[in-house]
């Protein structure tokens, strides 16, 4: 590849050189020198006898002697006759010459100039060949200020309402959107304005982009998609004069939709950073709010934004006449996520085992994008598996694969290690499965997978919107039943604990801090939580309080701490035999559902299970497992609050 580029610049170099060579041979070539040595060499000739014939044609003379023929050129406005004379041939010897003129034909001329313009020809050509190149790689001198907006038409729609599920709320309100741009006519017959601006909000992966594409299918209109980090450069008023030509090219093509995702890549709020008020991202943004501002109520172009940050926005962008309606897509509920099942399921062989409700409700808290990959994951696993249908356990398998990441099967572990193990991961199952506001125990198991070295999956049994106190307190038990099952057992702790630690203590101050749970301080809340546009979260947390109050908030967070870890600790004494059994059978077959859980704890006789029965084909000896230190836990998708 180098040898190529190498020979490539060699070839154009040369040819300037040759260019320049006979371009400055033209400019500083001795002309009049060149015209005497010729004239001089047919006056001498003549003399001599030896012409018969001159054939003039414009600066061409065609010489024919009595031995040879040859062709020289003197200047077109010169004169044969007097200028032969001139260089001694007399009147005599020019009798015995036949002298002939003729016209120039026109293609002697034209060759005659482009002999004269070809190095200058050669040389433009490759000088505009290497503007071409430079402005071919990332350096588009030329085009900074376009728009880099990609158009998609609306005549083979891609995406329709049909394609977006879990979002029945915001569908309502764009479809207003898609009826103004088919029949703009019934709306300003009553009056009616429609909102120039829709701004999308909702945690990433959502499908605020899917539904804006949605939008545009729907209305069979063109659409235009751009992010708002392309608009701005290092150079100074590149994004403004983006922002320029794309408008521009909606208002030629309206009705038409723009998109602008993570709109707050250049709209955030003005005045807030080092930059003051004059850099290039707050003129892009200028821009915009002069572009919306400039509509006309005829240019039927419509502004959809996405942001997963709307409180960083800046107030001009939301003020009635721009982005003034805000769609909210918030993650899915239940019948949401069977919709979105259904979508991305569509056209893939299932199994007859495949129970889609049973997925929904196994996902709380998944996104669209999350339920997607979801079902790549368990495709991906049914290809592996060199299965033609895409089962159940396959859909288990890659939910777990999405929470945990996937087994880690490879590390050494010693039994000691795992009798641990089994113990700490048995104490979280028997705690949330005597405290009756902990979700029901879907899954235990002692195998590694990504950073967890075991874990405990608990599933609601329906989406929560909202979390009692008393709710808070049992799940903080059941987080610190592995550390109180150590304690108990071993009478030493390990670091297994540390990642249900750091879940307790946040969630405790969470409920002291900012949810108003705590006896002592009342209903109020600690710490101003209004984040400074350019700066961290942690820079940007004000303490509001004195240290008076402080101490006191540690000392209640403790207090929560301490009391759910009793509790835990008096759960697990009073079902000891519980714990033992638990814990030996997971030393045995490493992973138990949610039936065999349930058997073993009402003193019934479990289920065969799938682990010890029939174990999968990549599956290693039991003590080849190994658990991480840093975050085994149980893995709870029940959604706490923000």
């Amino acid at each position: 590849m180098k040898s190529n580029n190498w020979m490539r610049n060699g070839f154009v170099y040369a040819l300037i050189i040759v260019a320049l060579m006979a371009l400055l041979y033209n400019i500083f070539s001795p002309q009049e020198r060149l015209q005497e040595r010729e004239i001089n060499r047919v006056a001498e000739a003549i003399k001599d006898g030896q012409v018969r014939r001159i054939v003039v044609s414009g600066s061409r003379l065609e010489v024919t002697t009595r031995n040879e023929k040859w062709i020289s050129r003197i200047e077109p406005e010169a004169d044969l006759v007097n200028t032969l004379q001139a260089f001694g041939v007399t009147p005599d010897e020019l009798l015995r010459v036949e002298i002939i003129y003729k016209a120039p034909s026109q293609w002697g001329a034209l060759f005659s100039v482009l002999g004269s313009f070809l190095p200058l020809l050669i040389f433009g050509g490759l000088l505009f060949l290497m503007l071409r190149q430079a402005q071919g790689s990332n350096n588009q001198a030329l085009s900074f200020g376009k728009s880099r907006a990609r158009m998609f038409t609306g005549d083979k729609p891609t995406v329709t309402f049909n394609d977006v599920a879990g979002a029945d709320e915001a569908k309502e309100e764009l479809q207003e959107v898609v009826e103004f741009l088919r029949e703009p006519e019934k709306f300003v017959s009553l009056g009616a304005r429609i909102p120039k601006g829709v701004l999308m909000v909702g945690p990433p992966g959502t499908g605020k982009t899917l539904m804006a594409r949605a939008v545009a299918g729907e209305a069979g209109v063109p659409f235009f998609s751009i992010s708002g980090s392309e608009f701005v450069e290092m150079f100074v008023g590149v994004g403004a004069s983006r922002v320029r030509d794309l408008f521009e090219q909606a208002k030629r093509n309206s009705p038409c939709i723009v998109f602008i995702d993570e709109i707050d890549a250049v709209g955030r709020h003005r005045g807030a950073g080092l930059g003051g008020s004059h850099d290039e991202r707050e003129q892009t943004l200028n821009q915009i709010l002069v572009e919306m501002d400039g509509f006309d109520t005829d240019t039927n172009v419509i502004v959809i934004a996405a942001t997963n940050r709307p409180d960083i926005l800046d107030p001009a962008l939301l003020r009635p006449g721009r982005f003034d309606r805000r769609v909210v897509l918030d993650r899915p509920d239940m019948r949401g996520r069977r919709a979105i099942l259904d979508v991305h399921t569509r056209g893939k062989p299932l199994a007859k085992d495949v129970n889609l409700d049973v997925i929904a409700q196994q996902t709380p808290g998944f996104t669209g994008a999350d339920i997607e990959n979801l079902v790549n994951e368990a495709a991906i696993l049914a290809a592996r598996r060199n299965k033609r249908l895409i089962g159940m356990a396959e859909f288990q398998e890659a939910i777990e694969r999405v929470i945990a990441g996937p087994e880690r099967k490879s590390r050494l572990i010693s039994e000691q290690e795992k009798k641990i193990l089994a113990y700490h991961e048995a104490g979280h199952a028997v705690v949330m499965h005597h405290l009756p506001l902990c979700d029901p125990v879907h899954k235990i198991s002692i195998v590694s997978r990504g950073m967890a070295g075991g874990y405990v999956i608990s599933l609601p049994e329906a989406d929560r919107n909202f979390k009692r106190r008393a709710k808070f307190m049992d799940e903080m038990a059941g987080m610190l039943g592995g550390r109180a099952a150590e304690q108990i057992v071993f009478g030493d702790v390990t670091t297994g604990a540390s990642n249900d630690l750091e879940q307790v203590t946040n969630l405790a101050r969470a409920m002291v801090t900012r949810y108003g749970m705590s006896d002592k301080l009342g209903p109020l809340t600690f710490g101003d939580r209004e984040e400074l546009i350019f700066l961290g979260r942690e820079i940007a947390e004000q303490r509001n309080y004195s240290e008076e109050v402080a101490q006191l908030i540690d000392e209640e967070v403790k207090a929560l701490v301490i009391e759910a870890y009793e509790r835990a600790k008096q759960i697990l004494i009073n079902h000891r035999d519980k714990l033992d059994r638990l814990a030996q059978r997971l030393v045995e077959v490493e992973t138990m559902n949610r039936a065999e859980f349930e058997a073993l704890m009402n003193d019934e006789d479990p289920p065969p299970s799938q682990a010890s029965v029939r174990p999968s084909p990549d599956a290693r000896p039991p003590s080849r497992r190994t658990g991480d230190d840093k975050a085994s836990g149980d893995l709870s998708l029940s959604p706490v609050p923000a």
